[in-house]
């Protein structure tokens, strides 16, 4: 690439924006870094999207979902690789409404991602099912869920189904409480990211079954570009994939191909570079939409 090789340099942003911006900075001052790519949580996302704005250098979010990095907070050096929380919530709507369900409660996290899900969820699935009722909602500490209160006022409302938007070890501890206390027993579960290995995987014997989820099932993806990449992955690395090994392989081979197109890794020229941008994934080929905002083809 321009004879020279890729190098990644990382750091940890704690998951909280005010560090993402104190590394941001220490990444381009110390160690020169000519682009940012990755993220993990919508807020820190939208903290390096800001950032890029104001200094002026390209930032490709990678894991971040949330819909304003690419919609209201969206600028022309921010790109993004996976759906945003719109398009996943969309995803599950069509799946939900088949199930007639009236009463619903909604679990989720208390901040940028969970809100803008719920908020997409709601609106979504009244329009496809205008006698919808939503009779309870949990907005949880972030990293920190009262999982047994949280249960417990869920099966006080008397759902017949549950929105669940938790991830990580908020998904872990929800679905251990929910179990014992058969809070999912006769209900429909709909729960977004909960089918990726990153997240599944962790609960074991525990994880649920019969949910609706979006999610990377590694194992059946029956296309030639999954199963290379699989099969290549599981020869280096003697494991199998999570969806956070197809997002950051996919964020890397996306710049190394922005960086060809562009023949230079100037900030401008790379973001003009992405536009209409087509990469091969191990999802298939991708296409970063000039027509919409610096968002990629990626699906789920």
């Amino acid at each position: 690439m321009l004879g020279k090789k890729l190098e990644v340099v990382s750091r940890d942003d704690n998951g909280n924006p005010g560090d993402t911006i104190r590394v941001a900075q220490e990444l381009i001052a110390r160690e020169q870094v000519q682009l940012l790519f990755g993220g993990f949580l919508s807020n820190t996302g939208l903290a390096l999207t800001d950032f890029a704005k104001q200094k002026k250098i390209f930032f490709l979010a990678a894991e971040p979902l949330t819909d304003k990095i690419v919609w209201a907070d969206g600028n022309k050096y921010t790109y993004r690789l996976r759906p945003s929380t719109y398009m996943q919530v969309a995803m599950l709507v069509p799946e939900a409404a088949k199930q007639k369900k009236k009463r619903w409660a909604l679990v989720y996290p208390n901040y940028e991602y969970g809100q803008s899900a719920v908020a997409t969820f709601k609106k979504l699935l009244t329009a496809a099912q205008p006698d919808v009722q939503f009779v309870a909602e949990q907005a949880t500490p972030l990293g920190n869920v009262d999982a047994g209160a949280v249960t417990q006022a869920i099966a006080d409302a008397k759902p017949d189904a549950i929105f669940n938007v938790l991830f990580g070890a908020d998904l872990g501890k929800f679905v251990r409480e929910g179990n014992t206390r058969g809070l999912f027993k006769g209900r429909t579960v709909v729960s977004l990211l909960t089918g990726e290995p990153d997240y599944l995987d962790p609960l074991g014997a525990e994880a649920p079954t019969g949910w609706i989820v979006t999610g990377y099932p590694w194992y059946s993806i029956d296309t030639p570009a999954n199963k290379k990449f699989v099969d290549a992955y599981q020869a280096k690395y003697h494991d199998y994939p999570r969806l956070g090994s197809v997002v950051g392989y996919s964020a890397l081979m996306s710049i190394a191909a922005g960086i060809k197109k562009a023949g230079s890794v100037d900030t401008d020229k790379l973001a003009a570079a992405f536009k209409g941008l087509t990469v091969d994934t191990p999802f298939g080929p991708i296409t970063y939409r000039a027509q919409d905002n610096n968002q990629s083809t990626m699906g789920a």
